[in-house]
């Protein structure tokens, strides 16, 4: 892990917002802009990278040494997450601390080799995964993903709210589905409300870096193996994942030498 310059964590306070879609297309985004990267499906009980990635349900990571873990490259990135390590019709009905010391094993027994960026695909919400990242790794930034309605934005709140508990900085926010535009006629229609990303920027004071639509070629290409930013690398989605992918670059560089910081440990007070 130390020849890896930035982690980056994409993380929501609820699931159903995109996320992963979301983490996969930046991580490509990033690639195509030149950079070396990594991608970490961080989500022990749900993986999906595996599948938004193309990747073979019957491949397994390569080991050496009997210990470490070569990452599976796929459309360039260097990938790693438990779907590779289970079949699809394995639960992991595990308690919070196997789950942790899952991760951990990820993150630090994976021969990464030397990356620009690791991205990690949080699981949703604010629990023990998140908890043991906190004391794992470093983190240069969390990029939040969120959908416009009221209810999404409460607990985006909160994830933003535990990242600046931890005293990591956030990136930015990327609202998804903030527009429907009818394949037939053109008309736009926010489905999910207007301008909740925007909203929830602006009170923390943090850049939006993009506002995606709801468009059904994102779902349907990124369930086919083949997200966005490979299937359509000239398409206006992708130039927006593009844009988001420059502006996370800007805010890291932005922090200086010393972006990558550990995390405290935390305790639990009754202040």
């Amino acid at each position: 892990m130390n020849e890896i310059k930035h982690i980056i964590a994409v993380a929501s306070g609820k699931g159903g917002v995109g996320k992963s879609t979301t983490a996969v297309n930046l991580a490509l985004a990033l690639k195509a802009l030149g950079k070396r990267v990594g991608l970490l499906d961080a989500d022990i009980y749900g993986p999906s990278q595996q599948l938004m990635l193309g990747v073979a349900p019957d491949v397994r990571p390569e080991q050496q040494g009997g210990q470490y873990l070569l990452p599976v490259l796929a459309h360039g990135l260097k990938t790693m997450t438990m779907g590779y390590l289970v079949t699809e019709r394995t639960p992991m009905v595990w308690r919070g601390p196997m789950a942790g010391g899952a991760l951990a094993q990820m993150l630090e027994q994976t021969l990464w080799g030397e990356l620009d960026y690791l991205v990690i695909d949080m699981p949703p919400g604010t629990g023990d995964i998140q908890l043991t990242l906190s004391q794992k790794a470093t983190l240069s930034g969390a990029v939040i993903v969120t959908t416009p309605q009221d209810i999404a934005l409460l607990d985006a709140q909160k994830g933003v709210e535990m990242f600046r508990k931890v005293d990591v900085p956030i990136l930015g926010i990327i609202e998804n589905m903030a527009v429907h535009i009818c394949s037939e006629c053109g008309h736009r229609e926010h489905i999910f409300g207007a301008r909740g990303g925007e909203r929830i920027a602006a009170d923390y004071g943090v850049p939006l870096l993009a506002s995606l639509p709801l468009a059904l070629s994102i779902r349907e290409q990124t369930d086919a193996g083949n997200p966005t930013v490979i299937a359509e690398p000239d398409s206006p989605v992708t130039a927006l994942y593009l844009e988001a992918a420059a502006a996370v670059e800007s805010a890291v560089a932005a922090q200086g030498e010393d972006a990558v910081r550990h995390f405290p440990e935390i305790t639990i007070s009754d202040d």
